[in-house]
């Protein structure tokens, strides 16, 4: 006899968001964040404790579906980030540090939580309009005539990761295949609505990572004993041979039958029913002149099969890669293509699956959105100084129905400013110190032990983004120090000679933009709580 218990009564927290109740969880979140950002962040080895998979990674959409989080006002925060993740892929991580930042700091300043909300939002709305406009000197048009900017964009993602344990040559060699992969998907002719191709990830464990490699088609792994047994080639047609694709669960379940149970009448025998489906379908098949069935696109198995469902090849072969064989589906165009992707080990190998993903959806959003921003933390420390200088002299007529004194106002500029930087100083793991440049806003890297000496920065050191290199007249102040106001030069101010030719780290556009947005919206929402409803039961 199943035990009954009383349902337990909703616990209701009233003033959820206080500095004393969500600072310990908050900081740990934000820590967690920080330490794994950019080329030198620290991995995290995430597993659960009472057994499962475990995970060593540094990339936000794997480390945010890892963790185990009770607090109900950081689920909020990390499924709003997990939301932007999905439909990104990147800018996780800055999201989370930015939006934790707001929030910690925001909760220490003597005003209203309606107030910092919505002098926030008018900040934000300023930066993003900063972004889109054209004297924006933090971000850069991308150039299809040549591929620079894919690969600028490519190595960016592939070095901030160093789970994948890439040499500088493997990154450069995977980011080739990266940039061809993309190429191969984009259609020669451009129409209104234009299909991507599709790019199939297939991993192979304990090759070395030179050894990856593109192969038009489709590449379906084979057991070795079906090897010798694969169909007969040669009875095929040379070209344009049909193709029915299917899904079968290897548990048994049904696809395409929803959820729920299915009720089956006595008088009914499921085997002989789907006996006279399959021969029904086979019938269908050899009417069509269907050549090949395998395994890929789901195909319904209780209703009629729509010749939708059929696909056209140019070519079938065998192929091996390692100690691993396949069956070649060559397409008669290459709108699709196979990216056999090795590494030497299973953690390194998933994680560089992962952000090549990654680098692919980047790359993706170029072409609805074809501009980057400065990464290395330059757009965070160049946005920082621009809300700086345009709020330094602000009047109080500017703030009409903002319900705020200029005083106040300049409180929570200084504070956003100062979570920006705060972000870019995120990139540092090593015991060094960050500096910026009162001309154009950039952040640049400085040892340890050498914070009062501004001399330090070499002669051909380069700034975090590697577009700028140091002039002899520079001004130079500590990055969060409060330094004056300046108006950041545009592109067109700097001098030609201390513009870099060499590669850049540089962001996704698109992914920054909404990142950004996520963030202070977020933070905003969070402020904004006045209780949590929890059901016990």
């Amino acid at each position: 006899m199943a035990r009954v218990e009383m349902k337990k009564p909703s616990q209701c927290t009233a003033g959820p968001v206080t500095s004393a109740s969500i600072r310990g969880p908050l900081n740990m979140l934000q820590m967690i964040a920080a330490s794994s950002y950019g080329p030198t962040g620290r991995l995290k080895h995430v597993h659960n404790g009472s057994g499962g998979y475990v995970i060593t990674t540094s990339q936000s959409s794997a480390l945010l579906s890892g963790l185990s989080i009770s607090h109900p006002v950081l689920q909020l925060l990390v499924s709003s980030v997990r939301n932007h993740v999905s439909h990104f892929n990147d800018g996780g991580l800055f999201a989370v540090i930015l939006c934790c930042n707001l929030i910690d700091r925001c909760l220490t300043l003597p005003l209203s939580p309606h107030k910092v909300i919505a002098m926030n939002k008018r900040l934000l709305d300023m930066c993003l309009s900063y972004l889109t406009s054209e004297d924006c000197a933090c971000k850069l048009k991308v150039d299809f005539s040549c591929n620079s900017s894919f690969f600028d964009l490519t190595r960016s993602v592939l070095s901030s990761k160093p789970a994948c344990m890439l040499t500088i040559k493997e990154v450069d060699y995977i980011s080739i295949l990266v940039v061809k992969a993309f190429l191969f998907k984009v259609p020669l002719e451009s129409r209104s609505n234009m299909i991507l191709g599709r790019t199939v990830m297939v991993p192979v464990e304990g090759l070395s990572v030179m050894e990856s490699t593109l192969v038009p088609g489709v590449l379906i792994e084979m057991p070795g004993s079906s090897w010798n047994r694969i169909l007969a080639l040669s009875d095929l047609p040379p070209a344009n041979i049909k193709l029915a694709l299917f899904s079968i669960s290897m548990s048994g379940d049904f696809s395409d039958t929803g959820d729920g149970s299915v009720d089956v009448v006595d008088s009914v025998d499921p085997e002989q029913v789907m006996l006279e489906q399959l021969l029904a379908l086979g019938k269908q098949l050899v009417d069509g002149h269907v050549h090949v069935l395998v395994c890929a696109q789901s195909i319904a198995s209780l209703s009629s099969l729509s010749s939708a469902c059929y696909g056209s090849l140019g070519q079938i072969s065998k192929m091996s890669h390692g100690n691993k064989q396949y069956l070649h589906l060559i397409p008669s165009d290459t709108s699709v293509c196979s990216f056999l992707l090795c590494n030497r080990n299973e953690t390194s190998l998933k994680e560089l699956v992962r952000v090549c993903q990654t680098a692919e959806h980047t790359l993706n959003h170029l072409l609805k959105d074809p501009w980057l921003l400065l990464g290395g933390g330059c757009t965070e420390t160049h946005l920082a100084a621009y809300v700086r200088y345009k709020n330094a002299n602000i009047h109080s007529s500017h703030l009409e129905g903002q319900n705020c004194s200029v005083a106040e106002y300049k409180l929570v500029s200084d504070c956003f400013s100062s979570c920006l930087e705060s972000a870019a100083r995120s990139l540092e793991h090593d015991g060094g110190d960050s500096l910026t440049d009162l001309q154009d806003g950039h952040v640049w890297s400085i040892p340890p032990n050498s914070t009062l000496d501004f001399n330090c920065i070499e002669t051909g050191q380069k700034c975090g983004c590697q577009l700028l290199g140091k002039g002899d007249d520079m001004e130079w102040s500590m990055l969060g120090s409060g330094h004056k106001a300046f108006s950041p030069r545009s592109s067109t101010g700097v001098s030609p000679l201390l513009m870099n030719k060499e590669p850049l780290v540089v962001d996704s556009f698109t992914a920054k933009y909404n990142g950004l947005k996520v963030a202070v919206n977020t933070a905003g929402l969070i402020l904004d709580l006045a209780y949590v409803i929890k059901d016990e039961n």
